[in-house]
């Protein structure tokens, strides 16, 4: 019964390996990002937003690791964005096939209100306000989305990622 099962699950990983191996890495021009709030999330000085790209193209592309993201405020200037792994001794990078009309996510866990080192502590807020976010994709080219709500990310832009998942 072992061996059935292990010799099941070795055709499915292959299956699974094959179909990814056979969609292109996901380019820009592919993609329409979103970063919104997870509701019920914020506590304790953090707060979790959920990034979602979703293929608008017409063939499935492949996303893995963590997002690269850019951050912008609201008339297009870059903002600190530093992105790092949330669970850096876990973590375990996949490659997501995005069929067209589907969608992977990561969440980042990060303050929105807590100055970081070097920040103004009163004021206006430990960074400017992000309303865009930019996801630069492992093919060519990068998308941009929407920031729902906009929000500044204190610590100089400091973003805890987990990789893409469907």
């Amino acid at each position: 019964m072992k061996l059935v099962l292990v010799v099941a699950l070795a055709v499915v990983a292959a299956g699974s390996a094959q179909a990814s191996r056979s969609a292109a890495m996901c380019s820009g021009a592919q993609l329409v990002p979103s970063f919104r709030v997870v509701p019920g999330s914020a506590g304790a000085g953090n707060i979790v937003y959920r990034l979602t790209v979703t293929n608008r193209g017409k063939a499935a592309c492949v996303v893995t690791g963590l997002p690269i993201v850019q951050l912008y405020g609201k008339t297009g200037k870059r903002l600190p964005t530093r992105v790092r792994a949330a669970f850096p001794q876990a973590l375990t990078a996949i490659l997501v096939t995005v069929a067209p009309g589907q969608s992977a996510h990561a969440k980042a866990r990060f303050s929105p209100d807590v100055p970081g080192p070097g920040e103004p502590v009163s004021g206006s807020g430990c960074e400017p306000t992000s309303y865009w976010v930019s996801v630069t994709a492992g093919g060519v080219g990068s998308a941009k989305g929407r920031v729902l709500p906009p929000t500044p990310v204190c610590e100089h832009g400091s973003l805890q990622f987990t990789a893409y998942t469907r």
